[in-house]
């Protein structure tokens, strides 16, 4: 069946309760149009939707799709490099030298640079600071009636453990945080709503690259052993860093581990609660933790959609994409396309892990998905410890207006339920 038969996709203008579950609206487009084309803007390209996992993995994997928009026909309107309006140019300059906005060969040299430090080593060496991490801020949960689980812990937990990775002063964790929630408005399709959030991010983007430059023209005298001591190190002996790909670098890492690896845990808390029988074999088997996190990254993704450009003349589905047109492929309709994963719908804690999309796939698969997946771990574990009523009593519920970055802005649960006697 032609994707005519269906409404133009998009992902701005989401009503909140399709927001809140987006995955029988990803099903309806996956059965009748696995590729969807949206007619081009009268100044813009045309995009194509990837719904099915098979479009998704294409798109992302292969050379015929790139992050750089610059690849548009000759006499076509030029987009710009990324989605910033040029009149805001810290912004843009700090978001250009964003790893995930690079093709190779620039992408190529600055991931291995920064690689070394997100090894599985590395990680596995950072994971008692993480538990320690966790632990404090649930600590001063004990007594409360009730907790907002975002601002209370899913949020500031990443946040402290990048802080911590590229070794930032403790004093300025809070103001950090800050300025990571205003970027965050130019970072996904809120600014594209209303364009309200750009100034904000503007901001916040001038005052953290004044404050990433403050630290490395410190780390030049003061070694700390930290991700930005190696940057700035890197940068002297001749690496592929200018200082504008530095500060980005800090910025990038501080905000996309943050956003992220918070809508991840406060997703799985979720689930858990939808599904009290998982939440008490997660408790009983704390070993079963790092299958159930590739579980909830597959059936609830923390990015729900990346964009590409087609670098040349290409096929996707049905389709005939020709060179400059966006594609834009939907993770989370990939992680359920029941060609993949059998009863893609359903919460399986033993499901094997089995090249889910939570991560992507391809030159650009996540950088920091092995410190990701032990914050998963180690925070749910740490709050099925913490919270024994974590499954009762009541919550609420608000998600950000983001067809993105996705999940809550706020999860309120009340902490005075008891757990369960059996």
């Amino acid at each position: 069946m032609p994707s005519a038969t269906l409404p133009r996709f998009d992902l701005r203008g989401w009503d909140a309760r399709d927001i809140a579950d987006p995955y029988p609206v990803y099903r309806r487009y996956r059965e009748v149009s696995p590729v969807h084309r949206s007619p081009a803007p009268a100044d813009g390209p045309d995009t194509y939707y990837a719904f099915s996992y098979e479009a998704v993995v294409r798109v992302l994997s292969s050379r015929d799709y790139g992050r750089d928009p610059g690849t548009a026909p000759p006499g076509a309107a030029a987009t710009a490099p990324v989605p910033v309006p040029a009149v805001y140019r810290t912004l843009r300059t700090v978001v250009e030298n964003w790893l995930v906005f690079m093709d190779p060969p620039r992408h190529t040299e600055l991931r291995s640079l920064l690689g070394a430090e997100f090894s599985p080593g590395v990680v596995t060496g950072l994971r008692p600071r993480i538990a320690a991490i966790a632990r404090d801020l649930l600590a001063r949960l004990d007594g409360r009636r009730e907790a907002d689980l975002v601002e209370d812990f899913a949020a500031p937990f990443p946040l402290l453990v990048v802080s911590e990775l590229l070794g930032v002063p403790a004093e300025d964790h809070g103001w950090l945080r800050e300025q990571a929630l205003a970027l965050q408005e130019a970072g996904s399709t809120r600014s594209r709503q209303g364009g309200g959030g750009y100034p904000r991010a503007e901001a916040a983007a001038a005052e953290l690259d004044r404050y990433f430059r403050r630290e490395a023209r410190q780390r030049l005298e003061d070694d700390r052993g930290d991700l930005l001591t190696l940057l700035v190190r890197a940068r002297d002996a001749g690496g592929p860093l200018s200082m504008d790909a530095l500060v980005g670098s800090c910025v990038h890492l501080l905000t996309a581990g943050h956003e992220t690896t918070t809508n991840l845990l406060a997703k799985a808390v979720l689930a858990l609660r939808a599904h009290p029988e998982a939440l008490a074999e997660l408790r009983s088997s704390p070993a079963l933790l790092p299958g159930a996190v590739e579980e909830f990254l597959r059936l609830d993704a923390p990015v729900q959609a990346v964009t590409r450009w087609a670098c040349r003349d290409t096929r996707l589905g049905p389709y005939e994409v020709p060179r400059g047109s966006r594609v834009v492929a939907l993770l989370g309709s990939a992680n359920r396309d029941p060609e993949r994963f059998a009863r893609p719908d359903v919460l399986d804690v033993h499901r094997p892990a089995d090249r889910h999309l939570g991560f992507g796939v391809g030159i650009h698969y996540c950088l920091g998905a092995t410190l990701a997946r032990a914050e998963a771990e180690i925070g749910l574990g740490a709050l099925l410890d913490a919270l024994p009523g974590l499954d009762r009593g009541r919550h609420r519920v608000e998600y950000a207006d983001d067809m993105v970055f996705h999940g809550p802005a706020r999860l309120l649960l009340d902490l005075t339920a008891p757990p369960d006697p059996t």
